[in-house]
């Protein structure tokens, strides 16, 4: 099932990028392996997977300690500043940064551990009530403060769409979250890129394609509907 799955993603993945006269190598599919176990993971794995996407600092954590260290994790959920121990220095991008207070949190436990975290900025763009994350307005002001950070790249910007049936409806989302990241990297701030853009889901990773994105972040469309922990 994860091979044909995955087949079918990246199937998807080419021909969003071809109707809008992309190369599919610019588009990394992180297969979130959420709530799924280890055996699904290695399969996966047998399918050429290397970037898995979690989001619970523990159970990442323990997913790293047991599986080859030639996978990149990628760390996708709300981080709270207590977990980030367990994450610095295991996940290759965090991409759910919202506040300075966490920034500053990474940035302490990267200078113990000597290491640089590369992260993203996760940005709210729909505002809505349940979802983490600044808003657009607020974006600039938090980049140019982590920027100063001397074990911190940013690296671009994540959000996290409304579920919608129709991804059509998500694409003004995606398009604002592109144009606020071309505004950022148009200021030249000094250690920041806006290289990345980590938006779409199972539910709507074509358009988000289609609107510049560079890493989707698929989990039911992979490995099947979500398990309950």
């Amino acid at each position: 099932m994860i091979q044909k799955n995955l087949a079918k993603v990246e199937e998807n993945i080419a021909q969003a990028c071809k109707r809008c006269g992309r190369d599919s190598k610019e588009v990394t599919l992180i297969a979130v392996s959420k709530t799924k176990p280890v055996t699904m993971i290695q399969e996966a794995m047998e399918c050429g997977k290397r970037e898995f996407g979690e989001n619970k600092a523990q159970e990442m954590k323990e997913k790293y300690e047991v599986l080859p260290k030639d996978i990149k994790w990628h760390f996708i959920g709300h981080l709270q500043t207590n977990k980030v121990k367990y994450v610095v220095g295991r996940a290759c991008l965090i991409h759910s940064v919202d506040s300075l207070h966490l920034a500053e949190a990474v940035e302490a436990e990267s200078a113990k551990k000597d290491v640089i975290s590369d992260i993203l900025i996760e940005v709210n763009v729909a505002e809505e009530e349940s979802k983490f994350g600044l808003k657009m307005e607020e974006t600039l002001n938090l980049v140019e403060n982590i920027a100063k950070m001397p074990h911190i790249r940013i690296k671009g910007l994540m959000t996290i769409a409304p579920f919608v049936e129709n991804q059509e409806e998500n694409r003004v989302v995606f398009r604002k979250l592109r144009e606020l990241s071309v505004d950022i990297a148009k200021k030249n701030i000094d250690n920041v890129s806006m290289s990345v853009l980590s938006m779409g889901m199972t539910n709507d990773y074509e358009v988000a394609i289609e609107e510049g994105a560079t890493y989707v972040r698929v989990g039911t469309g992979i490995f099947g509907e979500r398990s309950l922990h």
